[in-house]
């Protein structure tokens, strides 16, 4: 079961933009969604979507960092939908805004 939660992550992680729900993930790797559950949180110690939510903002960082992007176009590519509710999450993890943390970066 331990290969199958590392198959789930890759799946996961494969289309940050548009990630499979628990359900299907589940399916996708022939086992129950609390099975896939309790295993995401035994291996990465931390939910399915926590994990995809921090390798989403891990991304926009380097991207913000590296890449001559507004924080809407960064919001985007790495799955979110609304740049409001990325500069907040971004906020919460980074301890920055994403517009600071670029100006800052420049």
């Amino acid at each position: 079961q331990i290969e199958r939660v590392y198959y789930a992550r890759e799946i996961l992680l494969r289309d940050i933009n548009n990630p499979p729900s628990l359900t299907e993930l589940a399916q996708q790797v022939g086992v129950s969604v609390s099975i896939l559950s309790r295993g995401f949180q035994h291996i990465f110690d931390t939910s399915v979507f926590a994990y995809l939510q921090t390798h989403r903002l891990e991304i926009a960082h380097q991207l913000l960092a590296e890449q001559d992007l507004s924080v809407s176009e960064v919001a985007l590519m790495v799955g979110y939908a609304s740049p409001s509710y990325f500069s907040r999450a971004f906020k919460q993890k980074f301890g920055i805004g994403p517009k600071a943390y670029q100006k800052y970066c420049r």
